[in-house]
């Protein structure tokens, strides 16, 4: 009886989220009962994704702070049709009326080698061999459900963990040679700067990310391919933005990125 009420949960969860962003409908409370444990968060997750029935362009991944249950990152899938190559006018990017919106700067990987579906343990070396492009970018971080990062990491997991969109900008020439985490990393919104901070307190960086990304998947059984883009984690923070914001995000004094926030 305990195993059905926990599958009809989670079919429910799956149901109201890909349901409320079809329609661009905001959530005033969560659609079920939360997660009790971050497995049941991204079975959520994974029924979501049955249903949304849209090509996967990449994943991003986003800290837990403090840990839980011996993770330290999240991971959410990025949809092709919300994937974008920015332009040299601010593309607008889209999040929910009455849902949570945030921008975050992020240095975005590209795959270039799929990994071993079947490895499920990576050293930092291994991960980066993977990958065969870095760029500057922008995630769009939004949900029908405004609280989406008020209840824990299983909440923000169950809806795509919270992606809504990935701007790509730049490419980082000689990457492989450089320190990225020295690099200082600073959006801004409407022209107002929210600060400046490095990759070097992400945990283990931007390669940390691809490497954390490998081995969950592997432990879901999802194959990842070759092609497909990992958003690393926001850099210099998740900042919350309003419709109509002109959002720009700088890295190492010289790479730019921008978009404009749109109404879904």
């Amino acid at each position: 009886m305990q195993a059905k009420k926990r599958q009809d949960n989670i079919a429910r969860v799956a149901t109201e989220f890909v349901s409320a962003r079809r329609s661009a409908s905001a959530l005033v409370d969560y659609p079920g009962t939360m997660p009790a444990a971050l497995a049941e968060a991204y079975a959520m997750q994974d029924a979501a994704i049955a249903l949304a029935d849209r090509v996967i362009a990449g994943w991003k991944v986003g800290r837990i702070n403090p840990p839980l249950e011996e993770a330290d990152r999240l991971a959410g899938p990025i949809f092709a049709d919300q994937t974008f190559d920015a332009g040299e006018t601010p593309r607008a990017m889209t999040v929910y009326a009455g849902g949570f919106a945030a921008a975050e700067a992020e240095f975005l990987l590209r795959i270039g080698t799929a990994p071993d579906p079947a490895k499920i343990d990576y050293t930092l070396a291994e991960a980066t061999a993977l990958i065969d492009r870095v760029c500057v970018g922008i995630e769009i971080a939004s949900s029908p459900f405004g609280g989406i990062n008020d209840h824990g990491p299983g909440v923000t997991i169950s809806d795509f963990g919270n992606n809504n969109g990935l701007v790509i900008g730049p490419d980082i020439a000689n990457w492989r040679d450089l320190d990225l985490n020295q690099w200082p990393v600073e959006l801004t919104i409407d022209g107002a700067s929210t600060g400046v901070a490095t990759a070097a307190a992400m945990l283990d960086g931007p390669f940390g990310a691809a490497r954390f990304l490998f081995e969950l998947m592997a432990q879901r059984g999802i194959a990842l391919s070759a092609g497909q883009w990992i958003s690393s984690g926001a850099v210099s923070g998740v900042h919350q933005v309003h419709i109509g914001a002109q959002i720009s995000a700088i890295f190492d004094n010289r790479l730019t990125v921008a978009c404009s926030i749109a109404a879904q």
